[in-house]
């Protein structure tokens, strides 16, 4: 595995595959964002809003997305087309969204690229991360993107580590990843294409595309009467 950006991502599913021109390995492209919007990014609002959501100087809107009331978008950040940013769903800087997305109530959002169609519905973190075409994070999943020593983060593969160079590195999903309910991604963790990840899973560093992450409990049931013995 080469970790290109093609081996995870879409670039034609994107209006902003200049910033993975120089992006040997994809994860690069993260430390351009800022840089990128402040060179390329036009303010302007082509969509509509409802309500009065916070929309920053800093911020451009395609035609046909929404804004539902009570959404912050503090920028720099840039919005596709017929999107919908759902009440509750928090931009902070550098944030760039492809088009058809979703984004919803109670999630963040941070220096992260996501692609066309990709859905973020429900109590989201998402930091310093890639999400690709059509990938889906369910309720609750968590991009983790610093380690608790707040040292260097690495991807590890194959039992070695591969330096990033970030200290803030949350993932790459590739497209049409599907990850369950409550996930807990660790920084660094680098999910392959058409990949999916059970509910209530911790899984840190490389999986492989085309691949079911399994997480299985070992469940039973007892009566009430067992309890008390």
């Amino acid at each position: 595995m080469t970790f290109a950006p093609t081996d995870f991502v879409d670039l034609s599913q994107t209006d902003h595959a200049l910033l993975f021109q120089d992006s040997t390995l994809v994860w690069d492209a993260l430390k351009q964002i800022g840089h990128y919007l402040q060179q390329s990014l036009e303010p302007k609002i082509e969509g509509t809003t409802m309500g009065t959501p916070f929309i920053g100087t800093r911020v451009a809107i395609g035609a046909g997305t929404v804004i539902e009331h009570g959404a912050v978008l503090m920028g720099p950040a840039w919005v596709g087309k017929n999107c919908r940013i759902r009440s509750g769903c928090y931009f902070r800087e550098n944030v760039i969204v492809g088009d058809g997305v979703t984004l919803g109530n109670s999630c963040e959002f941070k220096n992260c690229v996501i692609f066309n169609e990709a859905e973020i519905p429900h109590f989201n973190y998402v930091g310093d991360s890639i999400v690709g075409y059509k990938a889906h994070l369910a309720a609750g999943v968590i991009l983790s993107n610093v380690r608790l020593d707040r040292g260097e983060v690495s991807v590890k593969y194959e039992g070695s580590k591969i330096d990033t160079g970030l200290r803030k590195f949350g993932a790459v999903i590739g497209d049409r990843v599907e990850i369950g309910c409550n996930t807990v991604l660790s920084p660094g963790s680098i999910i392959g294409r058409n990949s999916m990840i059970y509910p209530l899973t911790h899984f840190g560093g490389v999986l492989p595309a085309n691949t079911v992450l399994q997480n299985r409990q070992d469940l039973r049931q007892v009566s009430k009467e067992m309890l008390k013995r």
